[in-house]
């Protein structure tokens, strides 16, 4: 079931016994989940992916990461190239390799919506800043910290981005980042989901105030519901990783979900199970027992 918008634990009933059941996909977050801190995929991880797929197991990336990010797991991807970015805003098609990312699927974050949330979170946080994310393009506002590593299209206020003829107007919205440079980022999470109420997704997936606000109805795990039911896959025969808030839909949504040993309280609640940190190769660890069991 869903309370305003949001999947919630009603959709894995408890004793299901899904850990009886095989597993036809993996769902993995990246950063703090699959990667390591450095960024890098360790060769323990590689090849246990590989060995998940040699087996009949598809790989999904489920990631708060926009497209243009997906070149460090493009090498990775074996046989399906499939990524699920932005929180769920889009699937891409990894196939292409670096540069050549095809959009299969966008759930854009409406411009109405979208100036609403910037205008509640600003009337309910002061000194809240703004950034869009778009399918190519990336603009900020002028006072929004270098979180990102990367140089913006464009420095304006965000309801100038917003605006009907903003910069790239022809392109859907993915997101919107907020970041507040004082608040506490939990007590910052649930004052926006307060103030934006119905509008948004919010969600966060940073070490500090920052904020994602998608779409109402978008999440990693409405996403990937949609991609496994194109599948004919079951919610219980889906293994799902995670480490930060932006991962509990989809770790209550699986029928089999671990949080990593560096996760947030939050997530540990939400998982089934836990595996070990991310430095320690969690993810390789689980999939190397989900295989021994399996054969």
């Amino acid at each position: 079931m869903r309370e305003n918008g949001r999947v919630t634990s009603a959709t894995r009933q408890p004793g299901t016994p899904s850990a009886a059941v095989r597993p036809r996909l993996i769902a993995t977050d990246l950063d703090g989940t699959l990667l390591r801190d450095d960024k890098s995929v360790s060769p323990r991880t590689v090849t246990a992916l590989a060995a998940a797929e040699e087996a009949g197991i598809e790989v999904f990336f489920v990631t708060g990461r926009p497209a243009r990010w997906m070149n460090v797991v493009s090498d990775h991807v074996h046989g399906h190239g499939l990524a699920i970015c932005g929180n769920g805003a889009a699937v891409v098609d990894l196939h292409g390799g670096a540069g050549a990312h095809r959009f299969v699927k966008v759930r854009e974050l409406a411009r109405a919506n979208a100036l609403d949330a910037v205008r509640l979170l600003r009337e309910a946080a002061p000194g809240t800043v703004f950034a869009v994310e778009q399918t190519y393009g990336f603009h900020q506002e002028p006072d929004y910290p270098k979180l990102h590593l990367e140089i913006p299209d464009n420095l304006q206020p965000a309801e100038r981005l917003l605006a009907p003829d903003g910069p790239d107007a022809d392109q859907p919205v993915l997101k919107i980042l907020a970041y507040h440079p004082d608040l506490d980022p939990d007590a910052f999470l649930t004052l926006a989901r307060i103030a934006i109420g119905d509008r948004a997704n919010v969600t966060r997936s940073s070490p500090s105030a920052l904020l994602e606000l998608s779409g109402p109805d978008v999440s990693k795990a409405s996403t990937l519901a949609l991609c496994c039911a194109e599948r004919g896959i079951a919610h219980d025969e889906v293994v799902a990783f995670g480490d930060m808030p932006n991962d509990v839909e989809m770790l209550t949504w699986a029928g089999r979900s671990y949080a990593m040993g560096n996760a947030h309280p939050d997530v540990v609640a939400a998982a089934s199970g836990r595996t070990v940190a991310n430095n320690e190769d969690g993810v390789a660890v689980v999939i190397e027992q989900l295989l021994a069991d399996r054969f």
